[in-house]
């Protein structure tokens, strides 16, 4: 029998999965495709430029949209088309321009509404299965009633 290949993702994937931006990366690490082994063991004991990288950035717009606390889409809207260090985020967030201001406040209300629908479909489910309880009790009464 052959030995299994290890599954092995392209850079882009791995960077995505880090939290990087591939073009900040080595070069070494754009160019090669990446294990799940080497994933997990860059996660758990990340050199050097890596740990530079998630500090200070460029980062890649997830990581930008999260840190300002706005969408991606939210980004495109602010004119945000390129990767920003953790300096540039920190700038804004200091000193939030309006549409930042207004991103960040239409973020806020799309949590808001998530988490009252997930309240409302939860309490949902809580009253479906009361009722289902409730009715498979009568049943079980009527049943002795008629035994």
């Amino acid at each position: 029998m052959s030995e299994k290949k290890p599954q092995t993702m392209k850079p882009a994937t791995a960077a995505q999965k880090l939290g990087i931006l591939l073009e900040a990366a080595p070069e070494e690490f754009q160019s090669t495709p990446v294990s799940r082994t080497e994933l997990a063991a860059l996660e758990a004991n990340p050199p050097e430029w890596l740990t530079e990288l998630r500090a200070n950035g460029p980062h890649p717009k997830q990581v930008v949209a999260a840190k300002l606390g706005v969408s991606i889409s939210g980004l495109a809207r602010g004119e945000v088309t390129e990767p920003l260090t953790s300096a540039e985020i920190l700038a804004l967030l200091q000193q939030p321009p309006a549409w930042l201001v207004t991103e960040r406040a239409t973020q806020f209300e799309v949590r808001e509404e998530q988490i009252r629908v997930k309240d409302r479909d939860a309490e949902r489910a809580r009253k479906k299965a009361h009722a289902e309880r409730f009715a498979a009790q009568n049943e079980q009464a009527a049943a002795r009633k008629r035994s």
